[in-house]
């Protein structure tokens, strides 16, 4: 039986994807993604399974997420699924559907948040100087 594992960051979120022959359900965190909210999260997974519609018809795709917000395991997931993807056809002209289409469903997002510094609330901004 053929088994891929795959994942994808975006700032602090981490997506674990594993691939398997099935009957072609995609489940995010146990729930199937019919289900999944919110509805915008959903729209940007999808992405993900409707350009490869037909490659998608016999995979199984169980994908566990964790870490940072709503859009940022959104994200992480959908570049888990299509990384997946990718490597379980070995179809290059699928690569490059997905890299037109949107260049980080196949590069994680590496940025992070920068680090607060002293002197100031956040980090870059500084506390206001008064000369009265």
């Amino acid at each position: 039986m053929k088994i891929i594992n795959s994942s994808g960051k975006k700032k602090t979120a981490t997506a674990r994807a594993t691939l398997k022959e099935g009957k072609g359900r995609v489940r995010i965190n146990k729930m199937p993604l019919e289900i999944y909210e919110p509805k915008l999260a959903k729209m940007k997974i999808m992405d993900a399974v409707t350009i490869a519609d037909k490659q998608v018809q016999g995979i199984d795709i169980d994908v566990t997420v964790s870490g940072g917000g709503i859009i940022g395991q959104a994200d992480a997931v959908r570049t888990a699924i299509a990384k997946g993807i990718v490597e379980w056809t070995g179809d290059t002209g699928l690569k490059e559907a997905y890299t037109e289409y949107d260049r980080n469903l196949l590069v994680s997002d590496h940025r992070q948040k920068e680090k607060k510094k002293f002197g100031g609330h956040g980090a870059r901004s500084k506390f206001q100087k008064s000369y009265r």
